[in-house]
């Protein structure tokens, strides 16, 4: 995927906000790798307050635990950066907030941190809806540390618009 500019993440979250304003859907990130640009992107068009639920940072295991309720048994067997922890996240930040829509990003966006099994540009992001199943996919990006995230942001922003169709 080509890296987007910032107005091409604006643009997208201006139709993620009127796709959901529109079905009358909140939404709610919860962010690790990321560190809040998800929710910076979508708090940065104006109106958001009318869509927009609130946005969680859980970088640690600890918060992850404390502020999404993933289980520290989770964290144990199978990492941070996994698809059992993301959806964990996920649910989570649909029990913990009022919003109908939820993304949530965990995964090693560089430089260091990466191994074999789970290298740099690791991403595992989930999409879930109020009442429904999460859908998780992991991503492989390429680039720097910004690359990497960017390209994160932009994923979720697109899986969130297509939970909304």
């Amino acid at each position: 995927m080509p890296e987007l500019s910032d107005p091409e993440l604006h643009r997208l979250a201006e139709s993620l906000g009127r796709a959901a304003q529109a079905q009358r859907l909140s939404v709610v990130t919860a962010e690790s790798c990321t560190g809040g640009w998800i929710a910076k992107t979508l708090t940065d068009v104006t109106g958001a307050s009318s869509w927009f639920e609130c946005g969680l940072v859980a970088y640690s295991y600890e918060a992850k635990q404390a502020l999404l309720g993933v289980n520290p048994h989770t964290l144990e067997q199978h990492g941070a950066v996994s698809r059992e922890t993301v959806t964990e996240m996920v649910s989570g930040a649909l029990v913990h907030s009022g919003a109908g829509l939820a993304v949530a990003v965990t995964g090693i966006a560089g430089p260091g941190g990466g191994t074999d099994e789970k290298p740099v540009g690791t991403v595992w992001i989930a999409w879930k809806r109020r009442g429904g199943y999460p859908k998780a996919q992991m991503f492989h990006f390429d680039g720097d540390r910004d690359a990497v995230r960017r390209q994160t942001v932009a994923r979720s922003l697109e899986g969130l618009f297509t939970l909304i169709e």
